[in-house]
């Protein structure tokens, strides 16, 4: 799931940026913010990850000072 949004941020800014070039930017202009915000996503995503594997290594770490 981490790498869909990754996907699916470059996937639609490849399509955005292809339809306001042929459509023109004014009118496509505004979906930049999903692609954005599918990157965003990648990105909490990710650091969430990282934060609950540095926490469960020290949950591991304070069991075994206590054995």
């Amino acid at each position: 799931m981490l790498y869909f949004w990754l996907l699916m941020a470059a996937f639609l800014f490849i399509v955005v940026t292809y339809m306001a070039i042929t459509e023109g930017f004014r009118k496509w202009a505004f979906y930049y913010v999903f692609a954005g915000i599918a990157l965003l996503m990648f990105i909490v995503r990710r650091w969430m990850i990282k934060r609950m594997n540095k926490h469960l290594k020290h949950l591991e770490d304070e069991k075994q000072k206590e054995q």
